[in-house]
């Protein structure tokens, strides 16, 4: 595949970042840290990897994103609308009574595949996606991306397993792995390490990337699709709150958005990132 022009890609992770604050303070809830950590793993997704159609957003042979940390749909919500699935207007609609965009994604809203939220159920919908694609004899990939904190549920440990016993190659499952989930560091809340090992140990194909270079996250999804027996975990070490310095890895912004002070602030240090860039 093509690649695409990184330094416009990385500029568009900044506008992105603000769509992002923009949405969260006019909604005056939702999840701003784990939001901003996802924003260079779905743009190197959907601007190279994933075939996907906006104007034909249910396209039988286009691959699946599946976001089984469903508390991070700001970041995806801003995503699919600077793809096209829907007007940017919509986005200051989130959590907005009667709107499509919710706290967590619904079915409903163009390019959104599954309704999630409920931690832990992703990669099992992603196993089941995955088998009717091989009894289809369909070449569709399906990516499930979660959060490292979500790995403490033991209905992911059994998915895993399961992806592996039936050689799942055409599964990418992504860990958003920021550190940090509601209650403080993942690895004081429930220690999951050896984290790579574990993985591994399941028979999983592991790849470890920096989830905020564009390249290098291109580059591990271009191995994942080379990968032929067994389904690809990429663990992309990333910064919860990235891109804003008073909200990079600080647990309390997990869940609540910035007030109107603290948005302009973001905004004007996003803005002096840009300029770096031109």
């Amino acid at each position: 595949m093509t690649r695409p022009d990184i330094l416009k890609l990385q500029k568009k992770a900044i506008e992105i970042r603000k769509d992002i604050l923009k949405m969260l303070t006019l909604a005056g809830s939702g999840h701003t840290g784990g939001s901003l950590s996802l924003v260079e793993i779905l743009l190197a997704l959907y601007d190279y990897k994933l075939r996907h159609d906006p104007k034909k957003p249910g396209w039988k042979e286009r691959d699946r994103l599946l976001l089984s940390k469903g508390h991070g749909c700001p970041a995806l919500y801003a995503v699919l609308a600077s793809e096209g699935y829907f007007p940017k207007e919509k986005l200051w609609t989130l959590r907005k009574l009667g709107s499509q965009l919710q706290g967590h994604p619904q079915l409903g809203l163009a390019g959104v595949e599954i309704s999630s939220g409920s931690l832990g159920q992703g990669l099992s919908i992603a196993n089941g996606m995955a088998l009717a694609a091989r009894l289809d004899k369909s070449n569709v990939r399906i990516y499930c991306l979660m959060g490292d904190g979500e790995t403490n549920e033991g209905q992911v440990w059994e998915a895993a397993m399961t992806s592996a016993h039936y050689e799942l190659d055409n599964i990418c499952a992504i860990i958003d792995f920021n550190k940090l989930q509601i209650d403080g560091f993942c690895c004081d809340i429930k220690d999951m390490g050896p984290y790579t090992h574990k993985w591994k140990d399941f028979g999983w194909h592991v790849i470890e990337t920096d989830g905020h270079d564009i390249v290098k996250m291109m580059d591990a999804l271009d191995e994942a699709g080379d990968t032929k027996g067994e389904p690809t975990i990429i663990i992309a070490h990333t910064v919860k709150g990235k891109g804003v310095s008073f909200v990079e890895n600080k647990v309390e912004w997990h869940g609540i958005a910035p007030k109107k002070e603290e948005y302009e602030r973001a905004i004007r240090e996003l803005d002096e990132a840009l300029a770096k860039l031109s």
